[in-house]
């Protein structure tokens, strides 16, 4: 693939048109914690991109993990989509989804909020750039995205990892603190 200038194939593979299966975690700590996941579900159901089959997990009130000192108890869970766009794409989607719950664009790392939404991994893309790394990071290492990953998704191998969620999440400490709250939503 020639690339234009100033193009790195990491910005180019954020960019490649796709067809893949995109998971997103969804969270939030403030305001009605439930409403905030059920607008951001069906915003996200109703991205032009995305389309069936689409896989929500049952949501699980979790403990705030990093937050600042006294942070209200999280609401998390985990969607999986179809999407036919690129990663950047999606995750802009994503971010004026959260903007309109009211998360301003500029914001403390781990900070309480009223959304979060973070795209895991879209399809077998392996990119890494200033705005965009996937797959995400530091997932392998939260029982509150890998917990309600695995329910939908268990035998889910994501790129350079060697194990499927459902090993992944065996191999965590068990920390307590997150309990499954609703099933259906």
């Amino acid at each position: 693939m020639r690339l234009p200038p100033n193009e790195t194939s990491s910005n180019a593979a954020a960019r490649a048109f796709l067809s893949a299966r995109a998971g997103i975690a969804l969270g939030t700590n403030l305001g009605d914690r439930l409403a905030n996941l059920k607008r951001a579900r069906e915003e996200i159901s109703r991205l032009r991109m995305v389309h069936s089959p689409i896989l929500a997990s049952s949501i699980y009130e979790t403990d705030p993990v990093d937050c600042e000192p006294e942070a209200p108890r999280f609401l998390n869970a985990v969607m999986e989509v179809t999407c036919e766009s690129d990663a950047a794409e999606l995750l802009q989607c994503l971010r004026q989804i959260e903007a309109a719950a009211g998360r301003p664009l500029r914001h403390e790392r781990n900070a309480s909020r009223t959304l979060d939404l973070d795209l895991l991994y879209c399809g077998d893309v392996n990119v890494a750039t200033a705005d965009l790394e996937l797959p995400h990071p530091r997932m392998h290492l939260r029982r509150f995205v890998l917990e309600p990953l695995g329910e939908i998704r268990p035998d889910l191998i994501l790129p350079n990892c060697r194990q499927n969620v459902a090993a992944l999440l065996r191999g965590l400490e068990e920390t307590g603190g997150l309990v499954r709250v609703a099933s259906q939503w």
